[in-house]
């Protein structure tokens, strides 16, 4: 199951909306309300659900 899966299965009433935008040369990074939670460019690897799941809703 993708992050952005999980993100709409377990917090489905507290997202408002989820926008993916495509990238390239290695670049994923999350933002929740405009402020960066995470950055696989910055620590070299994907993050862990339990990384994001704070940042995301109530």
């Amino acid at each position: 199951m993708s992050l952005a899966e999980k993100i709409l299965k377990q917090k489905k009433t507290a997202v408002s909306s989820l926008t993916l935008i495509p990238s390239g040369g290695g670049v994923f990074e999350v933002e929740v309300d405009g402020k960066l939670v995470f950055s696989k460019k910055a620590v070299g690897r994907f993050p862990d659900w339990s990384e994001i799941a704070p940042h995301v809703g109530a």
